[in-house]
């Protein structure tokens, strides 16, 4: 085990194949607001602590508040195919005296959603955490309702481990918390089915998947 405390998480720019995760700031603004503005996506923002954007204006203000912030520390996803900002998320809840950290507050724009953008976006912070930075504990959280967040959960190789009942107070409602990790001993060859699945070779020329990515498989050997 990586001797305790693990160091904190850097603004550092973490490059893949088809995303790029940038410590987020005003030039990702106009990217953003575009990919989560306006009534079609409003339902996106069912389940996160904020409202969906009214006008750029409320991107601006919310990328002043949180860009100098060190926990919550929020990543812009960057499409590298079209180098613009689709979405969001999150390293939070750092705990370096225990090695344990989550992802979170995520929004992946329709452009990137259920694609091998946002899937590397994951794999991107996931990779960081475990593998530079030498945490032990990797956590995903989510509203209980959000049905879309545990199935990602459990495709990203995550093990569910229980219900927080009446946890959070959000948007003047109760919300239980479901709580999902992977831990350390998991890592290499979750990460491993990754790399697989990420591997050009595994998509034809439209960009899609010729073989499903298995990490819960993975997980759980």
């Amino acid at each position: 085990m990586n001797p305790l405390p693990r160091p904190r998480p850097a603004r550092a720019v973490l490059e893949g194949r088809y995303a790029r995760l940038e410590p987020i700031g005003l030039q990702h603004a106009a990217g953003l607001y575009a990919a989560c503005g306006g009534a079609d996506n409003a339902t996106r923002f069912d389940y996160l602590s904020e409202s969906p954007p009214a006008r750029e204006a409320d991107i601006h203000a919310w990328i002043d508040k949180v860009a100098s912030q060190d926990d919550p520390l929020f990543f812009a996803v960057l499409d590298r195919a079209s180098d613009r900002c689709e979405g969001r998320q999150a390293l939070m809840r750092i705990t370096p005296e225990h090695g344990v950290i989550e992802l979170g507050s995520i929004y992946w724009g329709p452009a990137i959603a259920r694609s091998r953008v946002a899937t590397e976006a994951f794999y991107l912070h996931a990779r960081y955490v475990f593998e530079t930075l030498g945490y032990r504990r990797f956590e995903w959280k989510c509203n209980d309702r959000n049905a879309p967040s545990k199935r990602a959960a459990s495709r990203f190789g995550f093990t569910f481990e229980g219900l927080f009942r009446q946890h959070m107070w959000i948007k003047g409602a109760s919300r239980d918390t479901a709580w999902f990790s992977i831990v350390d001993r998991e890592w290499p060859a979750i990460g491993a089915e990754f790399e697989r699945w990420l591997a050009a070779p595994n998509f034809d020329a439209a960009g899609l998947q010729r073989s499903p990515l298995a990490a819960r498989a993975h997980a759980d050997r």
